[in-house]
C-alpha cells in the first residue's frame, strides 16, 4: 500500500529498479524526488542514478511538487503520459481519479473556471466530500493539483514556444501575468523568463509552427494506429504520407475557447525508438496549445497504461498488446463521421465525409499540399438544406440524424469530449433520431475516451468473438471490463481470439 504523500515499502523498491533500468513502461506511473538535489524526475530520465536512500517516489507530479521538489529540466515531467483515470479499485479511489481526470481535461472547462464546487457538481458529490477523498488519495487539494497542472503546462509552453509570457499565462489558465509570475516564482524559485533561455531552437518557429514532444508508454503499435487513420482520412482535412517507419499524419483543426475560435493545422510523427510523438502545431493555434496537446494525446491514446490493459486482455488476445484505441481531435466531427458510417463500408463513409467537408467546410491555407479544408461546424451542418445534403449522397434518414446532432451541439444539450458524463451522453445520443446503441457506443469509445465502451451489435465484432447476437457478445465481454473498448480493437485486428 502507499501513503498519500509517497509510495512506500516494497513498491518503492520496484520503482527504484524501474528507474535504474530507465523502463519507459512506467513513464508517468511514478515520479522520483531526489532529496540531495531537490529535483523530481521521470523513470526514463538519463541523469546519473541517485543513491537509493536519497529517493522518494510519488504517483503524481503534483505530489512531488507538494512535497517541495521542483521538476527536472532534462527529462521534463510535463512531457510524461498521464496516469490512468479508470480503476477497478474502491469507489473513493475511482472518484478521486475521475476528479483528477476532469482537472486534466481542458475541453471540459472551456467556458468556466474548474473550481472544487464545479468539479464536485460534475461528479454528483458535495465539494467537502470531494476535497476529503482527493486529499486522502493525492495528499493535496483539488485546487493545488490544478495549480501544479497549470504551471507544468506553462513550463512546456515556455520551453517549446516563443509565445509572449502574457499569452503563456492566459493559455495555461492564469488570470493575469502577474499572478502567473508570482505562482511560478513561489513554486520553482526562479522567474519564468529564466527557463526560456534553455528552451528549444528557432528552427520550428521559423517555419511558422511550434515543435513539441509528447511521451507514451510502450509497447505501441504505431503501424496499426497510422493505418487506422490513413484508411479513414478525409481529403482536404487529413493527410497521411510516408512509408513504414516514417509515416506522418497531418490535419486541420479548429479550437474554440472562451468564445474565441482559432484555426490552424498540425503534423505529427510517432517515434517508437524514443517512445515519443513529434508534434508540430501551427502558430495560429499556439494560444490554445494545452487544448491541442490534450486532443492529440486523446487522438493517439498516449495516456493508456499497457501493463494494466494487457494483464486483463492478453490471455484472450495475445497479439494485440501494442494496440491503442484511436480517439479524435474533434468530438462533433467524430460523431458526424460515425453517423455517416452506419451500415456502409469504411471507404464509402470516407467518401461521404470528404464530400461533406468540401461542401460545407471553411477553406484554410496550410504548408501541406492538399490540406486546405476545415471540417464543417455544427452551425454549418444545421443550416444545410436537404437538397444540398442529398446532392452529396446523404440519404434522408442520415440527414435527420446529422441535423439533430448539430442542433443538440449548438444548444449545449450534448458535449463530446473526454470530460463529458458518459452515461448521460450515451442516453442523449440515443434519444436523437437515427442514432442507436452501436453509434453511441462508438462515439463513447473514441470521442469520450470511455475504455469500457462496447458496441455489442457490431457484426465484425460478433464474428471475431464467434457469436451471432449482441447479447452473446455482451456476455462474452464481461471478463474484460473495464477495458472492453481495447478488447474491441483487438477483436477487429485478431478475428479469432484464443479459446484459453
Amino acid at each position: 500500500m502507499s501513503s498519500p504523500a509517497s509510495i512506500a515499502g516494497l513498491e518503492s523498491d520496484a520503482c527504484y529498479l524501474a528507474m535504474k533500468a530507465h523502463d519507459a513502461r512506467f513513464d508517468g506511473s511514478f515520479f522520483t524526488g531526489v532529496t540531495s538535489t531537490g529535483v523530481y524526475c521521470r523513470p526514463v530520465c538519463r541523469v546519473r542514478l541517485p543513491r537509493r536512500e536519497n529517493c522518494r517516489f510519488f504517483h503524481h507530479a503534483a505530489q512531488a511538487e507538494a512535497a517541495g521538489f521542483r521538476p527536472c529540466l532534462r527529462c521534463r515531467p510535463e512531457l510524461a503520459p498521464r496516469t490512468a483515470s479508470w480503476s477497478t479499485q474502491d469507489a473513493s479511489r475511482i472518484l478521486a481519479l475521475q476528479a483528477a481526470h476532469l482537472i486534466d481535461e481542458p475541453d471540459a472547462w472551456s467556458d468556466e473556471e474548474p473550481t472544487a464546487a464545479r468539479i464536485a457538481a460534475r461528479l454528483g458529490v458535495c465539494d467537502r466530500h470531494l476535497r476529503r477523498i482527493f486529499e486522502a488519495q493525492f495528499g493535496i487539494s483539488p485546487l493545488q493539483y490544478l495549480q501544479i497542472r497549470r504551471l507544468l503546462a506553462a513550463k512546456q509552453m515556455i520551453a517549446d514556444t516563443h509565445l509572449p509570457m502574457m499569452q503563456v499565462a492566459l493559455a495555461s489558465g492564469f488570470a493575469s501575468v502577474r499572478r502567473f509570475n508570482a505562482a511560478f516564482l513561489a513554486r520553482y524559485g526562479f522567474n519564468p523568463s529564466a527557463l526560456r533561455r534553455v528552451g528549444a531552437s528557432d528552427d520550428s518557429h521559423k517555419e511558422g509552427c511550434t515543435e513539441i514532444r509528447l511521451g507514451f508508454r510502450p509497447p505501441y503499435d504505431s503501424a496499426a494506429m497510422m493505418d487506422f487513420l490513413a484508411r479513414r482520412s478525409l481529403r482536404g482535412v487529413e493527410k497521411v504520407t510516408g512509408d513504414a517507419g516514417a509515416v506522418e499524419f497531418a490535419r486541420t483543426l479548429r479550437v474554440t475557447q472562451g468564445g474565441c475560435t482559432q484555426r490552424g493545422w498540425l503534423r505529427l510523427r510517432l517515434d517508437t525508438q524514443r517512445d515519443q510523438v513529434l508534434l508540430r502545431v501551427s502558430d495560429a493555434l499556439a494560444t490554445v496549445l494545452p487544448i491541442v496537446i490534450s486532443r492529440v494525446r486523446a487522438l493517439l491514446d498516449l495516456d493508456a497504461d499497457p501493463m494494466v490493459i494487457n494483464s486483463a486482455l492478453h490471455t484472450h488476445f495475445p497479439h494485440g498488446d501494442g494496440l491503442r484505441v484511436p480517439g479524435t481531435v474533434d468530438g462533433f466531427e467524430l460523431a458526424v463521421r460515425a453517423v455517416l458510417g452506419q451500415q456502409i463500408t469504411v471507404a464509402a463513409a470516407r467518401t461521404l465525409g470528404a464530400r461533406l467537408a468540401q461542401a460545407f467546410g471553411e477553406t484554410i491555407a496550410t504548408p501541406v499540399t492538399g490540406l486546405d479544408r476545415l471540417f464543417p461546424t455544427p452551425a454549418a451542418i444545421a443550416g444545410a438544406s436537404s437538397d444540398a445534403l442529398g446532392q452529396i449522397g446523404i440519404v434522408r434518414q442520415r440527414q435527420a440524424a446529422l441535423l439533430a446532432l448539430a442542433r443538440a451541439m449548438i444548444d449545449g444539450c450534448i458535449a463530446l469530449h473526454p470530460g463529458a458524463d458518459v452515461p448521460a451522453t450515451i442516453a442523449a445520443l440515443q434519444a436523437l433520431p437515427g442514432i442507436g446503441d452501436w453509434t453511441a457506443q462508438y462515439i463513447a469509445l473514441r470521442a469520450l475516451r470511455w475504455p469500457d465502451a462496447f458496441p455489442a451489435g457490431d457484426v465484425a465484432l460478433q464474428k471475431a468473438l464467434r457469436v451471432t447476437t449482441a447479447r452473446a457478445a455482451a456476455e462474452a465481454s464481461l471478463a474484460w471490463r473495464p477495458w472492453r473498448g481495447y478488447a474491441v480493437l483487438r477483436a477487429w485486428h485478431s478475428p479469432v481470439p484464443s479459446s484459453t
